[in-house]
């Protein structure tokens, strides 16, 4: 099941046309011009501005000046609509362009110039007041008559003067040929391998024979060879590759490569300090997802933002949100929680999965042979809460937990005890658009016994961990996760509505069976009451193979229920039977990373990469590590250690996929607010920040663009715009803290 439906979308509903327009020819196979008069010779019809922008024509250019104290791109605009588009066909965008002063930016566009406005290409340069030349080639991926050409301007504090000439949008160009920058054929983890730890690495060649390798210190100095093992054609990537073991190297140190068939890897460690850092960057990212809080710059240098969604303008806000038109009679405060993803919007189940992972990490770290529990202590997280005696990822946990107790659906009220499925805009918004600065109308959306089973296992989890620091909390969330088992047993199959996807993700879910294996596990653990214990046996999920190739997600949570009802203490009647059922999924997930030249316990069924995969690989590696906190065998502790290397690197496309780690790392993730790609006034992501990865179904206009026929692990682009290989997500990032946390303790 893909995660969620979005649609990117350029905010342009504010656009006025104040100049007439001319009927554009139809494109063909020929190379066809579909801008008029992009030369500006003697008119500047048909291009219309925004009604607050002042154009003319100025040295066979137009010129325009954009006033400042505007909030959005879109607030100042130049454009042209009337533009055909044609689908599957390419288009060379080119333009020339100043701004001056220098360091202005113009957001240019080809999309639609109707509701819903969709974008189909976007490019933000920088512009210097000399001017520069612009050129580039994209595919529509739609047929239309009412595209549109814009130059979005607006924004900025200041007044500027802007020009442009040369606009052209030709069709019927050759499609450009994408070829990613893969770097040198030698591909490892390029953050760091444990000293005691398996140290795997693969190498693409043509070569069929076995060939030798060496592995270099910083200076150069040959510490270990050996010969490679050819591994054939990977499935995963069409690639003939070979694999390199050196883990019987022991030494540490920064700055090692490794050199096979004329090839240098990227550098990489061979320590312990990057997983402790990652165990709390992964964490930190969390802070900077808040909603209804300032993010404050001493404590995030350079990610300061006000708060969100408080009901300041242009806000509509959080705190009294109606239900979609025609649901319910009632407002709700439902203000706080983590943003979901790259959009604006809250969400009880992914919320709650997220939260639980949040959760295990602190609890593994209680109950685990090598849990350290003082490595997620008071303090360590830099956030607003530290310093009030209680650890610092239960306080940032707890800011999600306090929002999904505000979704439960009031006492009174026709399904009370139910939880709201989720709250987003009406509309999809564009990029970039801070929290702050969002104008769309708040919604509240049905409820689903997902959401209030997700509500049920999370607060039954929250209950037992946080008593020794806040029993009055601890009390309170028990209480609605009673509530919310209730209502979802009154209420069986309530499910989301699979084309509920305007202004945010739909989240589509038709069984809940799982959500309730795994509420009462949680509430069983957390009560000891036969009730729970009783519907937890009698599930067909509690004997069944609940650990598939796709692996623990959110609309998959029985194996949250069967991992916690194996780690956590309790006499639940055949729990030894529970526990041997994570070592034998543990050993399937094995058997995976094996067959993988790559080394991931990932190889989705037909070889297609399902949306948000990297945090399936993670997640399967986290079975794989409860193996061992289970069993103490070696091989598991090996395997989960190994699945980080295809997430840090070692992987078809050579990059990390976190952001700050590995030198050629992710960092354009799809978000509104860390949009450094498109204004360059906005930060990168926070380090520490996993992305999606790879995604055969390539939802989004501008990996189709880019990636049609990709291959596996090659369906995946670092830009801003690929929502659907490359965006950030909470539950993604989860399972990164998990097993960052995981291999943290193992050094």
């Amino acid at each position: 099941m893909k995660r969620r439906g979005t649609t990117l979308l350029a905010a342009t509903a504010l656009l006025v046309a104040a100049l007439t327009t001319l009927p554009a020819g139809p494109a063909g196979a020929d190379e066809v011009e579909q801008v008029r008069n992009g030369g500006f010779d003697t008119t500047t019809e048909p291009w219309w501005t925004t009604s607050n922008v002042t154009a003319g024509l100025s040295d066979g250019r137009l010129c325009a000046d954009v006033p400042g104290g505007t909030t959005n791109r879109w607030d100042a605009a130049v454009g042209q609509n009337d533009i055909t588009l044609v689908k599957g066909e390419s288009y060379k965008f080119a333009f020339t362009a100043s701004g001056s002063p220098d360091g202005q930016v113009a957001r240019a566009i080809v999309g639609l110039s109707v509701a819903p406005y969709d974008t189909y290409y976007e490019v933000s340069p920088e512009l210097s007041g000399a001017g520069n030349s612009y050129a580039y080639t994209f595919t529509s991926p739609v047929d239309t008559t009412q595209g549109q050409v814009a130059f979005q301007l607006g924004g900025g504090t200041d007044a500027w003067h802007f020009c442009m000439d040369d606009v052209s949008l030709l069709g019927g160009v050759p499609p450009e040929v994408y070829q990613p920058d893969t770097g040198p054929r030698v591909r490892v983890n390029q953050v760091a391998y444990l000293p005691d730890g398996p140290k795997n690495a693969t190498l693409v060649t043509t070569s069929t024979a076995a060939l030798p390798w060496q592995l270099r210190n910083a200076a150069g100095a040959v510490v270990a060879h050996g010969r490679t093992v050819p591994r054939g054609t990977d499935t995963a990537s069409a690639q003939n590759v070979q694999s390199i073991d050196f883990g019987s190297y022991r030494g540490h140190g920064e700055g090692f490569t490794l050199v096979a068939d004329g090839e240098t890897s990227h550098p990489f460690a061979i320590g312990t300090a990057a997983y402790q850092q990652l165990r709390l960057d992964s964490l930190k990212y969390y802070y900077t997802q808040r909603s209804g809080i300032p993010i404050r710059d001493e404590l995030r240098p350079g990610y300061a933002r006000p708060a969100g969604h408080l009901n300041v303008a242009p806000n509509q806000g959080d705190a009294n949100v109606p239900c979609q038109p025609g649901l319910c009679a009632y407002t709700l405060d439902v203000t706080g929680g983590w943003y979901d993803a790259g959009d604006h919007g809250k969400y009880v189940v992914n919320g709650g999965i997220s939260t639980w992972e949040l959760l295990s990490t602190y609890e593994r770290s209680r109950l685990a042979p090598t849990g350290r529990p003082v490595s997620l202590s008071d303090g360590t997280l830099a956030i607003p809460e530290s310093g009030n005696k209680v650890p610092d990822v239960l306080d940032e946990a707890r800011w999600e937990l306090e929002f999904l107790l505000k979704m439960q659906v009031p006492d009174g009220q026709p399904l009370a005890g139910m939880a709201h499925d989720k709250v987003h805009d009406a509309q999809w918004t564009g990029l970039p658009l801070l929290p702050s600065q969002d104008p769309q109308k708040r919604e509240l959306h049905a409820p689903t016994t997902q959401a209030t089973l997700n509500l049920a296992a999370t607060a039954a989890q929250a209950a037992r961990l946080y008593r020794p620091y806040d029993r009055e909390f601890a009390a309170k969330a028990l209480k609605a996760a009673r509530k919310a088992w209730t209502a979802a047993l009154a209420h069986p199959t309530v499910y989301p509505d699979p084309n509920d996807g305007t202004g945010g993700g739909a989240y589509p879910d038709d069984n809940a069976t799982d959500e309730f294996y795994w509420a009462a596990a949680e509430l069983y653990l957390t009560t000891g009451e036969r009730q729970f214990a009783d519907h937890v046996t009698n599930s067909p999920l509690n004997t069944a193979d609940i650990f598939g190739a796709l692996g623990l997600d959110w609309s998959r949570t029985a194996a949250a229920g069967r991992l916690d009802l194996a780690t956590v203490p309790n006499r639940l009647p055949g729990r030894d039977r529970i526990r041997r059922s994570v070592t034998e999924a543990a050993n399937t997930y094995l058997t995976t990373l094996r067959t993988q030249p790559y080394g991931m316990p990932y190889a989705p069924p037909g070889n297609l990469y399902d949306w948000g995969s990297n945090s399936q690989v993670l997640n399967n590696a986290h079975v794989i590590a409860t193996a061992y906190d289970l069993t103490g065998a070696t091989k598991y502790r090996d395997g989960a250690l190994q699945s980080m290397d295809y997430i840090l690197g070692r992987n078809a496309l050579n990059m990390s996929y976190v952001t700050g780690y590995g030198e050629a790392n992710s960092h354009n993730q799809h978000s509104r607010w860390y949009a450094h790609e498109l204004d360059p006034n906005l930060p990168n992501p926070p380090r520490g920040t996993l992305a999606g990865g790879a995604n055969s179904s390539i939802q989004d206009p501008y990996a189709q663009s880019k990636l049609l026929g990709c291959v596996g692990q090659f369906c995946y682009i670092d830009d801003i715009q690929s929502w659907s290989t490359n965006e950030t997500a909470v539950n993604w990032n989860a399972a990164l803290a998990w097993m960052a946390s995981f291999a943290a303790d193992q050094s």
